[in-house]
């Protein structure tokens, strides 16, 4: 009986959309190198893989493509993986008694597939019902991008906006949902640009099948 080798183990499983929990792999020593350090590697690196695809580094289009590349990896399309760019969360009281559904759709993101680093481009879609507490609708904005910017997979992202959204407001009543066009199928492989993924994760009241419908009602309203 012929096994698998390591390599085609990883073009079976780098397709499938798998996480083992709703936190990013991350190492131990992940921040003991500063953001300039690790652009400093990075560049030296991506300008190899440059040089292997058999480009012309000496080429004026081309010779400062791996510090671009390096800059853009770390402070934006990265930045999500370090924790000082968290978005500080203005949480406030609900003063206005508001006790139905809050719900704030078509937050667009861009995210990178961590099997394949091509992008991930999306809308999430956020609703809550306060249990004494709101949250700055920017905010939703925010912690939506700040959990996009890392390489992930879909299902771990709506993980990770869920659980930070019920800490934040201190309840279970919270349901996001995310439709996203992933490249790696589009642009490679299968090569099907007319598909897309959809997750959701809820808690609380939106367990209740007549409360999700609530929320998708909504969402197919503002269509």
């Amino acid at each position: 009986m012929s096994t698998l080798s390591e390599k085609e183990l990883f073009e079976i499983l780098g397709d499938e959309h798998q996480t083992n929990s709703a936190e990013t792999p991350l190492r131990s020593d992940a921040f003991l190198k500063s953001d300039e350090e690790k652009k400093q590697v990075i560049e030296k690196h991506f300008q190899f893989i440059m040089e292997a695809l058999g480009l012309d580094m000496t080429d004026d289009s081309l010779k400062g493509t791996p510090h671009r590349v390096a800059k853009m990896f770390v402070e934006e399309i990265f930045g999500g993986l370090n924790p000082k760019n968290k978005p500080k969360l203005s949480v406030f009281e609900n003063s206005y008694h508001y006790d139905k559904m809050l719900v704030e759709a078509n937050i667009t993101f861009n995210s990178t597939c961590e099997h394949h680093f091509l992008p991930i481009i999306g809308k999430a879609h956020i609703g809550y019902v306060s249990s004494g507490k709101v949250i700055g609708l920017s905010k939703l904005n925010r912690i939506v991008d700040y959990y996009a910017r890392r390489p992930q997979v879909q299902e771990r992202l709506v993980m990770q906006i869920f659980n930070e959204l019920k800490s934040a407001l201190n309840t279970e009543n919270v349901i996001i949902a995310i439709e996203a066009t992933h490249l790696c199928v589009s642009s490679r492989g299968i090569k099907d640009a007319s598909s897309y993924t959809s997750t959701i994760q809820y808690g609380g009241i939106f367990n209740e099948k007549e409360n999700r419908n609530d929320f998708f009602n909504l969402l197919k309203s503002d269509k």
